[in-house]
């Protein structure tokens, strides 16, 4: 006798912030959120970060009705908190359309643009110059 495979159903979002790129998957569930194998609570310490994640969900009232796991690499906590963010909105709008106005609103679904400066030549970071003197 073969075994019926129950599958949920599944969206996809990328989300990027800075040097961060977070690939998300939303599955029907009972809101558990995963970022890189740990519970969202064990992988970001700041009670900060963790709300900054949540926040497409608590905006769209679906905090208890997905399942988040997601694979985020590059960058420090914060910007990978944003790529998460920005990946779950995706996700979201994915899922249902009807979410967009208030996830566009809020903006969630705009990708922050602010990236590192590149360093110059002739300097020694991206504007520091080395020290002047005139003799």
């Amino acid at each position: 006798m073969a075994k019926a495979k129950t599958e949920k159903i599944t969206f996809y979002g990328t989300g990027r912030r800075k040097k961060s790129i977070a690939r998300v998957r939303l599955l029907e569930g009972s809101g558990v959120i995963t970022v890189n194998g740990k519970n969202i609570d064990e992988y970001f310490g700041s009670e900060v970060l963790k709300v900054i994640v949540k926040q497409p969900l608590t905006a769209t009232n679906t905090l208890t009705k997905y399942d988040v796991i997601c694979t985020v690499t590059g960058g420090g906590f914060t910007g990978q908190a944003g790529a998460i963010r920005h990946g779950i909105a995706r996700a979201l709008n994915e899922a249902n359309s009807e979410y967009r106005p208030i996830l566009k609103s809020n903006g969630y679904l705009t990708r922050d643009p602010r990236m590192k400066e590149r360093k110059k030549y002739g300097l020694k970071k991206a504007r520091k110059a080395p020290q002047f003197s005139k003799r």
